[in-house]
C-alpha cells in the first residue's frame, strides 16, 4: 500500500460522506466533497508517475473510484431532480460501456488504453457541469449535455486506441 493507492482509497471512503452531505441538504460542502475526490486523483495520479508508484491494484481501483463516484453524483443529482433522466441515461450508458470495456480487455488479456488528453479533459468538462448544476447556472442543463456529447466522442476515440493496440478484433470464428 503507497501513497497513490491511500489516496484512491480515500477516495472510496468520500463517496458515503459525500451521500450523507448531500442527503442532509447541503449542497455547497457536498460539492466540495466532489471536489476533494477530484484533487485526490489528481494528486494519486501525479505521485504515483512522478515516483515511480504505479501498481496494477491502482492502475485498476483508480479509475473504478472515480466512476463510482461520478455514478454517486449522478444518482444524486437526477434522484433530487437536478438532472433529468436523459442526462443520467446517457452518462450510465457511456460509464457502463466504459467499465464494461475496461474489464472486457482485462479478462481477455488485451491492453487497456491508457487516459488520454480527452478523457483527463473529458472528467475536468464534467466536474464544471456538476458545479454549474449544484450552483444552478442557467445554462448547467445545455452544458452537461455537450459534455455528455464530448464525452461520446472521447469513448469512440477510446475504442479506435484499443483498436489499434491490440490489433483488429477478430470475428466470432477467430479471424481477423
Amino acid at each position: 500500500m503507497n501513497l497513490p493507492n491511500l489516496l484512491t482509497a480515500l477516495r472510496f471512503l468520500l463517496i458515503p460522506v459525500y451521500i450523507g452531505v448531500f442527503a442532509s441538504g447541503h449542497m455547497i460542502p457536498a460539492f466540495l466533497v466532489v471536489v476533494a475526490a477530484g484533487v485526490t486523483d489528481v494528486l494519486d495520479g501525479y505521485i504515483a508517475r512522478k515516483f515511480g508508484q504505479v501498481t496494477p491494484a491502482g492502475e485498476m481501483l483508480d479509475p473504478l473510484a472515480d466512476k463510482l463516484m461520478l455514478i454517486t453524483v449522478i444518482v444524486s443529482l437526477l434522484v433530487s431532480g437536478h438532472i433529468s433522466w436523459w442526462a443520467a441515461g446517457a452518462m450510465f450508458l457511456r460509464d457502463l460501456g466504459m467499465i464494461a470495456g475496461g474489464l472486457f480487455a482485462h479478462f481477455r488479456g488485451k491492453k487497456n488504453v491508457p487516459a488520454n488528453w480527452m478523457g483527463k479533459l473529458t472528467t475536468v468538462l464534467f466536474y464544471f457541469a456538476i458545479m454549474f448544476i449544484f450552483f444552478e447556472a442557467p445554462f448547467a442543463h445545455t452544458y452537461l449535455w455537450v459534455v455528455i456529447a464530448f464525452s461520446f466522442l472521447t469513448s469512440f476515440v477510446y475504442l479506435l486506441s484499443y483498436k489499434t493496440l491490440n490489433g483488429q478484433a477478430e470475428t466470432p470464428s477467430g479471424h481477423a
